[in-house]
């Protein structure tokens, strides 16, 4: 991990991680990448749904020719978020959005 994933990785607790590993278990990938790989218009819509939705599941399509921890790790840098999990070539990001309705934040348990 570069020095800005890490930044951003160690805002979570382990408590906080395992309780957005629960909510992310049974969301379906929002984002898909494909053999476009790594581009600006992926960073725009992982940053949009972050925006909207605070956790995000994405999924390393076979044909991206990526490796599957720098793109996990790349893509948290890129927008500002936190890697939660990653399994197989399936990612977990979370970013908090003050600006979303009370009532729509997602809670995280403390410490």
């Amino acid at each position: 991990m570069n020095e800005i994933t890490e930044q951003y990785a160690s805002i979570l607790t382990p408590r906080q991680k395992k309780f957005l590993k629960g909510l992310g278990h049974d969301l379906p990938p929002v984002i898909l990448v494909g053999k476009e790989g790594m581009s600006d218009r992926l960073i725009g819509a992982t940053d949009l749904e972050l925006t909207r939705h605070e956790l995000v599941k994405i999924k390393i399509g076979n044909n991206s020719g990526l490796e599957k921890h720098e793109t996990a790790s790349s893509l948290a840098a890129a927008t500002q978020s936190t890697l939660v999990q990653l399994i197989g070539k399936t990612v977990l990001l979370y970013r908090k959005n003050p600006e979303r309705p009370k009532e729509k934040q997602l809670v995280l348990p403390k410490g």
